[in-house]
């Protein structure tokens, strides 16, 4: 066989793989760079979810239940507690994690001769779902506070056309969240040309936003083309169950349904959510705590001179650095890894615990001042 081996897509020749910085406990002790709930599942919910997989392990010799039907309802129900009102059933879809979620939307969605558009800086893995959908990726750019340009934006839906606008709320990774208002606007935008758009709010923070900040489930009866999606991983502490979902028109999930692979939700998955859904008040127990020391967070880097995004999410942006991976470096010198992510000059420390966070605001404070030793 002559040529390269193998006859990779030539669109991805030389990519490196999507992923954080992965470093064992003894390398980095304090791991606050994925966004991840320090908080696992009590020891009443780990052991449900036991039983649960346990009697789900019985039965894999068969194929699971492929449209998930109580999964379904338990999410629809969880939704109705948690920013939503009257979704149902037939309104929800689920799959291995939201970014299963947003593949099979841009499969169904996208493709050869389509647009999906964003703002940045916004999920680095969206252009990822569209490269791997061959649509074409448009990102249009947010305010010097990382909000929207409400104008600028709807013209920029009305001159592109997308087939799916994406909208991360609390955005990743700067923790801003979108005002109703916004969503309504884009939701229009995207309506009024054909054969249309969807809008797409991602909410995979949507938990830990502040008191007073809506969830677009609300405005799910507004507009048909509206799509919200949530996930397990976070505010559930279930990362390493990988389920997310989404709530939109019935229609949407009956068009997803044409790309999705058969039984794509394993017996194992769905036992393990219905058992963490058994138990949504005690998962979700700590998100207070969580959103408290984040706020705390903001607050503390803030008096020590740093710019810091508003964050609704369980992480913070902060800056500004002329070097910020030698600050990432110092910090991970000292057992801490946080996330060079987002705007060139920014670094993303997700909210851990206390004693995680105290670890984190010392080894700070010690990078900083060796590096301006290092300036005198």
């Amino acid at each position: 066989m002559s040529g390269r081996f193998p006859p990779l897509r030539e669109e991805l020749q030389g990519i490196e793989p999507y992923g954080a910085p992965q470093l064992t406990l003894e390398q980095a002790p304090v791991q606050l760079n994925v966004n991840e709930n320090p908080y696992g599942p009590s020891p009443e919910a780990a052991a449900d979810i036991a039983r649960a997989v346990g009697e789900a392990a019985v039965t894999l010799n068969r194929y699971p239940d492929r449209e998930f039907v109580e999964l379904r309802e338990a999410l629809a129900a969880y939704l109705n507690t948690s920013g939503g009102s009257g979704i149902t059933p037939a309104m929800v879809w689920a799959a291995n994690g939201s970014n299963e979620v947003m593949l099979q939307l841009l499969q169904a969605f996208g493709g050869p001769g389509r647009v999906a558009l964003s703002f940045a800086p916004t999920y680095s893995m969206y252009p990822e779902y569209a490269r791997d959908t061959m649509t074409e990726w448009v990102a249009g750019h947010r305010a010097e506070d990382f909000s929207l340009d409400l104008d600028a934006a709807r013209d920029l839906v009305l001159g592109r056309k997308p087939s799916v606008v994406l909208l991360p709320s609390p955005n990743n990774p700067t923790g801003t969240a979108l005002p109703p208002e916004a969503v309504s606007m884009l939701c229009e935008a995207a309506a009024s040309y054909e054969p249309g758009g969807l809008v797409v709010v991602d909410e995979a923070y949507g938990e830990f936003r502040r008191a007073g900040t809506p969830s677009a489930l609300e405005l799910l009866p507004e507009h048909r083309n509206l799509v919200v999606t949530r996930t397990m991983s976070k505010a559930f502490a279930l990362a390493g169950g990988r389920l997310g979902y989404l709530a939109a028109d019935p229609a949407i999930g009956d068009a997803i349904r044409v790309v999705r692979l058969p039984y794509h939700l394993s017996a194992v998955t769905q036992a393990t959510a219905l058992a963490a859904l058994r138990h949504a008040p005690e998962l979700l127990g700590r998100v207070d705590d969580l959103r408290a020391e984040r706020d705390a967070t903001v607050a503390w880097l803030r008096e020590q001179g740093f710019e810091v995004a508003d964050s609704d999410a369980n992480f913070v942006l902060f800056g500004r650095f002329g070097d910020r991976h030698a600050v990432w470096q110092g910090l991970v010198d000292r057992g801490v890894l946080i996330r060079e992510t987002g705007p060139e000059g920014w670094l993303r420390v997700s909210v851990g615990t206390p004693d995680e966070m105290a670890a984190f605001r010392k080894a700070l404070m010690d990078v900083t001042i060796d590096a301006n030793e290092e300036q005198a």
